[in-house]
């Protein structure tokens, strides 16, 4: 990738400091939302972004349900910790994320290149788990920034019965729920302190 005259390079990165702030530096886990809904524009806007995630061999396997409704977040809320249940009854709309352990059925489709990709993993059950949730978990981190561009404010949550909401979300049992992440404009004080992170150093060794 190079810089063009309408992407500068500032610190060596294309995007300007408003994107990487709204995106990272000033982004954070929210627990508190105002009741501003969560349109259908909104949510297709963010899955437009979102699908262009990288999986391996283009799999592809994260499936969203949107809980939006007094009914269904009735459905969802028993089955969280109970830390977790008031900012989720307060948030306009959770996505529940979940892999979908028969991906491998859309290969044909999505990855025709390769006519025996299907095959590949049809006789093993256990080589479709893990290749289901590592790369919808990709496709989670892409969906949290896809929300944060949307203007929104995300909290994703790991504190539940994911069994339990696998059943009443995804009843075919095949699927595996990941994160439950509620979305929102952000109300006074949604915020903790921020956490410090690792250094440079720490993490990352150039060779």
């Amino acid at each position: 990738m190079t810089a063009t005259a309408d992407l500068p390079i500032s610190d060596g990165l294309l995007l300007d400091a408003d994107a990487q702030d709204l995106l990272f530096r000033q982004a954070r886990t929210a627990n508190a939302f105002t009741d501003e809904p969560v349109t259908d524009e909104q949510i297709a806007a963010i899955f437009e972004l979102v699908k262009w995630a990288p999986t391996s061999m283009n799999t592809q396997p994260l499936r969203v349900v949107v809980v939006r409704s007094t009914d269904a977040k009735a459905r969802l809320l028993p089955h969280l910790s109970e830390g977790n249940r008031a900012k989720t009854a307060a948030a306009p709309a959770t996505a529940v994320l979940a892999a979908d352990l028969d991906f491998h059925e859309e290969l044909p489709r999505i990855f025709p290149h390769f006519p025996g990709a299907k095959d590949l993993f049809a006789g093993d059950e256990e080589a479709r788990a893990r290749t289901a949730e590592l790369n919808a978990g990709l496709q989670v981190g892409y969906a949290i920034i896809g929300i944060r561009a949307a203007g929104l404010a995300a909290g994703p949550m790991t504190g539940f019965d994911a069994d339990a909401i696998a059943r009443e979300f995804f009843p075919d049992g095949r699927h595996h729920v990941l994160v439950a992440i509620n979305m929102g404009k952000p109300a006074e004080n949604a915020w903790m302190d921020r956490l410090p992170r690792l250094p440079f150093d720490d993490v990352l060794s150039i060779h």
